[in-house]
């Protein structure tokens, strides 16, 4: 069991967005991460402590998307994204939640994320959300870089395949963070 104080505790979801969280993903479908990111949101505002929503977002023309050259890039679905995929889930959001959109993997480099958690006195973040290796990993190790204590939520993250959930979680976050079950991560008053 992690029990976190409340006052210094935030939670951080990225890109629970309906598009993304209906692609195949492994080793927990969208659904499935989904329902533990929306139990953890549960909790946390029932503990008055800060709930983020990232998602990620790009103009029309995606000018203001990334275009370094890669070896695999991310591609593109066919046709573009869809009407509507920058939306997250329904049922996730209230109006008390901070929200940050974000234009790359991570949801601190480009956004007031960092000022916003400072601002309120946070400390720690619990992390969940999808791809496990890329937007959730690229927002823990920012966080860790940026002297955040770090919490993964196992269960309340996925991505393409087990395997790289498996190597984020057996190989990075131990070494960034403490990494726990939904149901493992408590607030203190």
């Amino acid at each position: 069991m992690i029990t976190l104080p409340a006052q210094t505790t935030a939670l951080i979801l990225v890109d629970l967005q309906k598009f993304i969280a209906g692609l195949p993903l492994q080793p927990h479908s969208g659904e499935a991460v989904v329902a533990k990111g929306m139990d953890l949101a549960r909790r946390f505002r029932a503990a008055k402590a800060p709930v983020v929503l990232v998602n990620v977002a790009f103009a029309p023309d995606l000018a203001d998307s990334l275009k370094s050259p890669v070896d695999q890039p991310s591609g593109m679905p066919p046709g573009g994204f869809p009407e509507g995929w920058t939306e997250l889930v329904d049922g996730l959001a209230e109006p008390s939640d901070l929200r940050v959109t974000k234009r790359q993997w991570g949801a601190f480099y480009g956004t007031d994320l960092d000022l916003q958690l400072r601002r309120r006195g946070v400390t720690t973040v619990v992390i969940g959300g999808i791809a496990t290796n890329m937007g959730v990993e690229s927002t823990a190790r920012a966080a860790h870089e940026h002297g955040y204590a770090v919490v993964l939520a196992e269960d309340a993250t996925a991505t393409h395949t087990a395997e790289m959930h498996a190597f984020a979680f057996e190989k990075i976050f131990p070494r960034l963070s403490r990494v726990a079950k939904t149901d493992e991560i408590e607030l203190q008053a």
